[in-house]
């Protein structure tokens, strides 16, 4: 480890003593200058507004650190209890525009460089996407960590340092062309590396017994393969609050560079190989794991995280108190995103027991700091890994944990004698042709608490996925339903639409989103509903303007049709496909001259597909197809228009938010755990058409059913219909729907590709379609029918939108997260840093 190449003596108070920096307008701009000039390097010459986004990114750093160092001191001499999230993803998008908004300075900024000639937008476009996710479950932590610093919650992020993020998503053809997201390329002026407080991490090697000094057998794991991770760090604000939090990010790197002997001899490729290997941990987000390969990187990643972050807990413990762990229960608590951190469990024994405690001292210890938030109800998506490949990966973890296991089983047993089906489906270990370790059921067990995400997710946690340990654990499981942060997804990315609700109702609503419930009166407001109308009519203008410039489109669109969004990972149970025969049935409706009654739309998709994902993938070059066809049919001409959206990532949806007029979120029932989209969309006063899936429900209630458009199956239908379903019988009782399979079928929309579309039309129509697409066509196609009756209602679909916007104050992450902390972490909000800011500006010294 590099901490101790260089030794100096401790440094004098004096060196970190500085004046506080000033927020007026001519400090912005003092400060740019400097960095722009003598740091950059830059003159009058250079057109690329990328360089004046870092000096201006530098100058709000600075006002950041001050604050940054004054919340870790008052952690530190507070001694508080203190959280950690853990999570595979952080989807932070760009930072900018929100450390801005959240120091309260956005307004000066903007002023400072309109004085220099700059457009702030442009600064703010020219900042790269930190794409270190791959949807919601990644936005969500950045979401929960912005609420964490504005809730004044002493808690840390903790993910990987990915150099390559979600991949960009370009068409070729309508395909999905995948290419590297080298977010790193000019490295990222928000990050601090923390050389001093790497970690070693082990992988390989075997276990043996051995006698330490007391004379106790120890099991110790020797000859392992090291890497070192590297922490890099990015400040997390609050909302104007002098909070701020960290974000933590291992960088993987080599114990040593190379090989020095294998270098002279010649072997050069051999000599970097393990610089190579190390380095890989953390080259990109997901690495595709249909092979072995792959499936090692993966548990490499999940472990790295797990390990790098927990000796990093556990190093400023023993700062503080030395190897007492007693009270670590006490002042402790991990927060675990899914199941991808789920082998921190018997990490911690492993670290603790190294340490010196015993088992049961161990085991104590962990069972009540970890806590496990499930985000799926999809069984194929909980992670189980092969023994083997633990043994040969983690040889030390997999007898930790078949000891957790063993343990575990004797408890079942005992709750339940004789009931060996049972102990068979709660083992952690799966046996089979291949034993496998089911890493849901890990987390479980070691944790005290066991959240899901949304009010029905949770319910078909504890009665379907994981019935027996709620049998045995009622006690565990808690509901805990998304939000997103108001912060960006309403005051920052619609700042039009943010200005009027702050001038109606005042400013409180940024950090009590509960508060845009005294919108309520105003929907009966003609003026005020004429002002929003116009505010969202704007909004469409400004996302048509906005893809035009990005070249996705020659077309001119209706900005008064139904802007129709459907933005979200591409999957077979989000049923974009579903969507598409929609848009194929109105297409059919004009074709046949029946739609002049009909409001004009512009249906928008977007999303990505994993690149092993041969069906989503399938789905994308469909919606294309389609799209070329239906755009290019001058039938259709202002009265439909279908558009796929590349690249979909956090920025786009920055700005595709104020603009939707209708949020689709219609996945096959009881398959969503919750969805944040439909959050999002909400909040800018988008009408949500959906199915009673994930916050759906909550969604319905929150704006009432007037507001919502609801459609097809429930959970409990979809469930019963399992093993009678016939979609044939459906397509023949539905004329409209045998004309719009006709024209699939008849390969209208693929007139040069034959065959391409074969697979998912036959999946469609199968009777084993687990997300039974044809069953909700009809129920979709009639709320599609009352949406446009509602829309050609001008006041009326004003009326509905403010009231969605109105009622969507439970969706936000200071709700959810406070609940967090008052149901499972239980922290105390640390406020004394504020005493150091006097209007904004930082005492130094105080």
């Amino acid at each position: 480890m590099p901490t101790n190449e260089f030794v100096i003596s401790k440094p004098k108070s004096s060196i970190i003593t500085l004046p506080g920096l000033d927020m007026k307008k001519h400090d912005f701009i003092d400060d740019f200058k400097q960095y722009y000039v003598h740091l950059l390097g830059r003159d009058e010459n250079c057109q690329s507004p990328f360089y004046a986004g870092e000096a201006l990114s530098l100058a709000i750093r600075d006002r950041l650190l001050e604050r940054w160092k004054v919340t870790h001191q008052t952690y530190k001499d507070s001694d508080c209890r203190r959280g950690f999230y853990l999570s595979m993803e952080f989807l932070m998008g760009r930072t900018l525009s929100n450390a801005m908004l959240n120091l309260g300075v956005t307004d000066t900024v903007t002023q400072a460089m309109y004085d220099l000639g700059i457009e702030i937008e442009e600064l703010i476009s020219s900042e790269y996407d930190a794409g270190l996710g791959n949807g919601g479950l990644g936005r969500l932590a950045a979401c929960f960590i912005d609420s964490c610093a504005t809730l004044q919650l002493p808690v840390i992020g903790y993910g990987l340092r990915y150099e390559y993020g979600m991949f960009t998503q370009t068409i070729v053809n309508g395909e999905q062309v995948e290419k590297p997201d080298h977010w790193l390329r000019h490295g990222s002026v928000w990050e601090i590396e923390r050389l001093e407080y790497s970690h070693c991490i082990k992988f390989g090697g075997h276990t043996e017994i051995q006698i330490d000094e007391s004379g106790e057998e120890r099991n110790c794991w020797i000859a392992t393969c090291n890497v070192l991770a590297v922490p890099f760090d990015t400040p997390v604000p609050g909302y104007q609050n002098g909070t701020v939090n960290t974000l933590r990010l291992w960088k993987a790197v080599a114990t040593e560079e190379f090989n020095l002997d294998e270098f002279n001899a010649g072997d050069y490729a051999e000599a970097v190989a393990a610089k190579i290997t190390a380095e890989n941990i953390t080259m990109v987000l997901y690495p595709n794991d249909a092979n072995e390969n792959g499936k090692e990187l993966r548990l490499r990643q999940q472990y790295f995280l797990a390990s790098a972050s927990l000796q990093d807990v556990i190093l400023h413990w023993t700062g503080l108190h030395g190897n007492d762990f007693s009270r670590f229960a006490e002042k402790r608590c991990f927060q675990l995103n899914d199941t991808h951190p789920s082998i921190a469990i018997a990490e911690l024994m492993r670290l603790l027991m190294d340490k010196g405690l015993t088992w049961n001292e161990a085991w104590a210890i962990t069972k009540n700091t970890m806590a496990y938030t499930n985000h799926t109800l999809l069984p194929e998506a909980l992670e189980k890994w092969p023994v083997k490949l633990m043994q040969k990966l983690l040889p030390r973890l997999m007898e930790i944990i078949f000891e957790i296991n063993a343990r575990f089983l004797i408890e079942v047993s005992m709750h339940w004698p004789g009931d060996n089906e049972r102990l068979r489906r709660m083992s952690i270990v799966e046996e089979g042709e291949e034993q496998q370790v089911r890493m849901a059921h890990l987390a479980i067990v070691g944790s005290f608490s066991v959240n899901g995400v949304a009010r029905l997710h949770t319910e078909l946690l504890q009665n379907g996925l994981f019935s027996d340990f709620y049998a045995l654990w009622p006690h565990k499981f808690n509901n805990k339903t998304n939000g997103v942060t108001p912060r960006r997804w309403l005051a920052a990315c619609n700042p039009e639409l943010a200005s009027l609700i702050t001038e109606t109702i005042g400013d409180r609503w940024v950090t009590d989103l509960t508060q845009l419930k005294k919108l309520e009166p105003y929907a009966e407001d003609a003026q005020f509903r004429q002002r929003w109308h116009e505010i969202k009519r704007a909004a469409k203008q400004r996302l048509i303007d906005y893809k035009a410039r990005k070249g996705d489109t020659g077309m001119q669109f209706n900005v008064d049709a139904i802007f129709d969004v459907q933005v979200k990972r591409i999957h077979e149970y989000k049923r974009q496909i579903l969507n598409v025969l929609h848009v194929i049935h109105l297409y059919n409706c004009i074709k046949k001259g029946g739609n002049d009654s009909r409001a004009p739309r512009v249906v928008l998709i977007g999303g990505k597909a994993a690149p092993g994902y041969r069906m989503a993938k399938k789905i994308i070059k469909l919606i294309n197809n389609v799209g070329q066809i239906i755009n290019s049919d001058p039938e259709t001409d202002k009265k439909l228009a279908l558009l796929f959206l590349k690249d979909y990532r956090v920025s786009a949806m920055e700005r595709i938010c104020p603009g939707v007029d209708l949020s689709e979120q219609i996945s096959t029932a009881g398959k969503e755990a919750s969805g944040t989209g439909n959050m999002k969309l909400m909040m800018n006063g988008a009408i949500t058409i959906g199915t009673l899936d994930g916050a759906n429900i909550e969604i319905r209630e929150e704006a009432g059913d007037e507001n919502f458009f609801l459609f097809g199956l429930t959970e409990a239908e979809v469930e019963a219909k399992r093993g009678r379903y016939d979609p044939i019988a459906i397509i023949n009782q539905d004329e409209d729907l045998q004309q719009v399979m006709h024209l699939l079928e008849s390969g209208y929309f693929n007139q040069f590709e034959p065959g391409i579309f074969d697979d998912l039309i036959q999946s469609i129509k199968s009777r084993h379609d687990p997300w039974m697409t044809i069953a909700d066509f009809r129920s979709f196609v009639d709320a599609q029918k009352r949406v446009e009756d509602a829309y050609r209602d001008k006041d009326k679909w004003t009326r509905m939108s403010i009231l969605n916007c109105a009622n969507s104050g439970k969706f936000s992450t200071d709700r959810t997260i406070s609940e967090y902390n008052r149901d499972i972490w239980k922290l105390e909000p640390q406020v004394a840093g504020l005493s150091r800011f006097s209007n904004g500006k930082y005492v130094s010294g105080s």
